[in-house]
């Protein structure tokens, strides 16, 4: 996982774990000042998303805790690895586009960032700059021309 993130993990479970409780808390406590707790709805709905909640805040707690953190900018490779941000060309449109490969956790397609295990980094893996990755996507077949990889 890159080191930027990391940092949105853990802004993620600071949340989670002070705010998102709290309203939890303020939730439960006023169902319960509704009455019979055996068919209040409001109550059961709040204890289901404290354990919903709970469990977010494990499996974070359990990501950082394996992860290894890297951070792109002390990478130097003339290669496309894990981290690397590269510009593309899109042969069958003829549109540019760069995505930086980043952790499984960390991926948002919108920002630009894509998972290593997506079929577009698996084929950039190890390509130069001025390669053509052939990427096996669901739509069929795409050719991308990689134009720069920086590690920023």
């Amino acid at each position: 996982m890159t080191r930027q993130g990391a940092e949105t993990l853990k802004d993620t479970l600071n949340y989670l774990k002070g705010e998102k409780r709290h309203q939890i808390v303020a939730a439960i406590e006023e169902a319960r000042a509704h009455g019979d707790l055996s068919e209040n709805a409001e109550y059961h709905s709040a204890k289901e998303e404290q354990g919903m909640n709970e469990a977010r805040v494990k499996d974070i707690e359990d990501k950082l805790a394996r992860a290894h953190i890297i951070d792109p900018a002390t990478i130097t490779a003339e290669k496309i690895v894990f981290g690397a941000t590269v510009e593309l060309i899109d042969l069958d449109e003829g549109t540019e586009i760069t995505y930086q490969i980043v952790g499984v956790d960390e991926a948002d397609i919108e920002a630009g960032k894509i998972s290593i295990t997506s079929p577009i980094a698996r084929a950039l893996i190890g390509k130069e700059e001025g390669d053509i990755a052939v990427v096996l996507a669901p739509g069929g077949e795409r050719e991308y021309e990689i134009q720069s990889i920086e590690y920023v």
